[in-house]
Formats: C-alpha cells, sequence, structure tokens
C-alpha cells in the first residue's frame, strides 16, 4: 500500500508540474562562431567621384552593435534600436562584444551572439556584415579597433550621441530610416510596397537573397539611391626592434596566435615622453630603403602621424592641418617641438614614415598608442615605428561594381546639394565652430 501510494503520488506531482509549466523566454548569448560567414559588400563608383554607393548581393544578416558605455540615454536608446532591428527584420542576427552581451541579454526575448572564444577579434572579421554605433567618435574609433588587423572592414552605421559626434553622421531620431536605406541598398527593385494588397510571395521569390528582401514591406529605393560610402583611410602601423625584427603588437590590436603583422589604425598613432620629464629624442626618415632620407632629429613631447579624419583630433589641438577625409595623405604633427621651426607637415599617404628612438633619448622608454589605445611596452633607443598609408581599392569608372579592399566604409547621408559631401562642412561650423568670431553672437 506504501508502495502504491508513494507511485501515485509520483503522478499526481508530474501531472501538475506539467499544468504549471510554459516555455522559458530566450534570454540568452550564443557564440559569434555559430553563425553564418560576413556577406561582403561591393560598392559603385558614382559620378562625383567622391562618394560611393553601396550594394549588397544578399541582405546583411549579422549586425555588430557597438555602444558608449555608462551613459543612460544610450542604453535606453539601444535597447529601443535592437527591438526595431528584430520587430522588422527577423532574420537578423544581433551581435554585441561579450561584456555587453553580459549586461544587456537578459531584457531581450531572444538570444544575441557575442565571440565566447579568445579569438573575438577573428571572429568579428570572419561573421559581421554591418556594424553601427551608438555613442561619440570614441565608440567608432572603439568599433574601427575590432578589425585593426582586418583589409577589410564591413560598413559602418553611426549615430551621434557621444559629447562631439564630427564622425558620427546620423541623430538617433533618424535610426528606421537610415537603417532601411542600408539594408535595402543594392536589392532588386521593386520591393514589396506598404500600399500594395498582402500576396504571397512564395511563388514570385527566388531563393536566398532575394526571397529575404522580397518580405520587407515598403518602397524601394532601387539602384539609383544606394546608401552613399565615405571610405575613410587607414594607417598601416608596423613596430620594429633595434636589430630589425618586428615587436608583436598588443591587445585589443593583436593578430591571432600572435602574429608579428602590421596593424590598421583609422585617427592615428603617437609617440610620446609620458610621465617622464625628459623630451623626447626622435630621428624621422621620409621613403624606403634604398632611398630613405633623414629628415631630421627632432626634440619634442611628441610626435603624431595622423589620416585625414584624425587631422580634427588630437593633431588640430597640436597645431596640425585640417584635412579633408578624401584628400589621400598623412599628416606629421609635431607636439610641443623645441624648435619653433618645426612645422607640421602633410605628405602623400604613399609615403613611408619612419619614426626612431634616437640613441641620445635619456627617457627609458617612449609610450606608443593606436587611436587612443596607450601599448603597455614602450619603445627603448633604436626601436622604430614604421607608417605608410593604407592601400584602397576601389571602383574607377562611373557606374562600375567591383569589391573594395582598404580603409573604414563610412555610411553617410545622400541626395544633399553635394550628395551626401556637406556633411564635413557642416560639422566644421557647427561642431568644431570653424573662424568663429570673438564676443560675438556668430
Amino acid at each position: 500500500m506504501t508502495q502504491a501510494w508513494r507511485c501515485l503520488r509520483a503522478i499526481r506531482l508530474t501531472a501538475t508540474s506539467r499544468c504549471f509549466s510554459s516555455t522559458a523566454h530566450r534570454r540568452e548569448i550564443r557564440d559569434l562562431a555559430d553563425l553564418p560567414a560576413r556577406v561582403h559588400p561591393k560598392v559603385k563608383e558614382t559620378s562625383n567621384h567622391d562618394l560611393l554607393a553601396l550594394q549588397w548581393p544578399s541582405p546583411p544578416r549579422n549586425i555588430l552593435l557597438v555602444r558608449k558605455d555608462d551613459d543612460t540615454e544610450v542604453q535606453t536608446a539601444l535597447l529601443e534600436y535592437v527591438n526595431h532591428i528584430r520587430s522588422s527584420y527577423p532574420d537578423i542576427a544581433i551581435v554585441f562584444e561579450r561584456y555587453v552581451a553580459e549586461q544587456v541579454h537578459h531584457n531581450f526575448d531572444f538570444p544575441v551572439y557575442a565571440p565566447l572564444s579568445e579569438n573575438s577579434n577573428a571572429l568579428y572579421q570572419e561573421k559581421i556584415d554591418l556594424t553601427s554605433t551608438l555613442g561619440g567618435d570614441g565608440t567608432i574609433l572603439h568599433a574601427a579597433s575590432l578589425f585593426a588587423t582586418a583589409p577589410r572592414v564591413p560598413p559602418i552605421l553611426s549615430f551621434s550621441m557621444g559629447t562631439l559626434g564630427f564622425l558620427g553622421e546620423w541623430k538617433f531620431n533618424e535610426y528606421k530610416r537610415a537603417f532601411r536605406q542600408v539594408y535595402v541598398s543594392g536589392a532588386p527593385s521593386p520591393l514589396k510596397s506598404t500600399d500594395d494588397p498582402d500576396t504571397s510571395s512564395a511563388s514570385t521569390a527566388k531563393p536566398g537573397a532575394l526571397q529575404t528582401w522580397s518580405n520587407i514591406k515598403g518602397k524601394s529605393m532601387g539602384h539609383t539611391r544606394s546608401s552613399r560610402i565615405l571610405m575613410r583611410n587607414r594607417l598601416r602601423i608596423g613596430l620594429f626592434h633595434s636589430d630589425g625584427h618586428r615587436l608583436p603588437h598588443e591587445p585589443p590590436f593583436a593578430h591571432r596566435d600572435h602574429e608579428c603583422e602590421d596593424i590598421f589604425a583609422l585617427n592615428e598613432v603617437l609617440l610620446h615622453r609620458g610621465a617622464l620629464p625628459h623630451l623626447a629624442n626622435i630621428t624621422i626618415l621620409i621613403g624606403s630603403p634604398p632611398h630613405q632620407r633623414t629628415l631630421t632629429t627632432a626634440i619634442a613631447d611628441g610626435f603624431l602621424v595622423s589620416t585625414p579624419t584624425g587631422s580634427t583630433a588630437y593633431s588640430l589641438s597640436s597645431g596640425g592641418s585640417i584635412v579633408h577625409p578624401l584628400v589621400n595623405s598623412l599628416l606629421l604633427t609635431p607636439i610641443c617641438p623645441r624648435s619653433l621651426s618645426f612645422r607640421p607637415l602633410v605628405l602623400p599617404a604613399n609615403t613611408p614614415i619612419t619614426l626612431r628612438i634616437d640613441g641620445s633619448n635619456r627617457g627609458k622608454e617612449i609610450e606608443v598608442s593606436v587611436d587612443g589605445v596607450r601599448r603597455q611596452q614602450g619603445l627603448k633607443a633604436g626601436m622604430e615605428v614604421r607608417v605608410v598609408g593604407e592601400e584602397v581599392t576601389k571602383p574607377g569608372e562611373i557606374g562600375q561594381v567591383a569589391d573594395v579592399v582598404g580603409g573604414v566604409p563610412s555610411i553617410v547621408r545622400s541626395g544633399g546639394a553635394a550628395d551626401g559631401e556637406d556633411h564635413w562642412v557642416g560639422g566644421l561650423n557647427s561642431l568644431l565652430k570653424f573662424n568663429y568670431p570673438f564676443g560675438e553672437d556668430g
């Protein structure tokens, strides 16, 4: 009797637990490695030869979202942005950096993705189709640094929510329109209109990309209204020991398997004396052997080699020139030089620049920073930083569609007076207060 009662009680407990069971919300973090390989977009040359037209061969699927940390407004915007993407584009996988995913995944009833292995940067380069940032210029630099070892960077859609936002192109309240324009850029025309009756797409849709695009309602942009891309050139940077062999880069710029290869920087590379009281003695060489020539051995707090994008950052504060991002060049800017005759230089982007720590340098080490991230181990006498502009290949004829290698594809506005180009001038006036009059309401 006792054994029978125990069996009956076990059956009742099982039935009760089943009656009150429910499907758990899928608040989980999945491995980025499980996602399909990235979709490499193509670009098309436009009539003004300045901006390129974005052309997806198939819809982007894996979207990396990079946010500004410790900001309540940005956090709220991020949640709204993610929920919109998932509700409007359910085939898209949302990707975060691991520490961000651990903080926000419980807010969503669908899984999010993050790199769960050590080679996180390598996974970003293999899986991410599109990057979108919410923050300021520092957030954009951080997003670009995740691809510092990659020759091909996915397009970056940036929403300005930072302190300055000179590089950010879009306001967050435009996120629905901005994201849609990017998503359908290069899609076959026409898409299903919101005014058309809801008909079955099974008979007309083709397998693969067109089937996904055909499920998106709304007016098509068509091939003539693709999202516009501004290619921002990067620096290619190598570190060398006094005996000529390469030095490995440190995280977050480290290569897979600690390979000693060049890395890429969007803004600048900085050599600085740091906290030491002695000025830095650095020999500057221009060109490559056997045609390399010594420019000078200079004494200063430090030196910057910048891209045109970085010309409005630290270089500008140090007295460097402002250079338009479409000018293919490098900037060499001294920081507080001892000599008043050392002026900033603008050089062709394909000019190799070598900064060698001179033997007469009194400090033990010279600090090296790439896009604001300082290397833990400095450089000693005889060591070198070799810098040259990154080679960028893109279409050369109007209407030609091709792959693009090199640079950071930044999504900018289109349809303006200069087809999206005037945002740079507007930034100079509104953000940097270019030639702003003193003592007047300019």
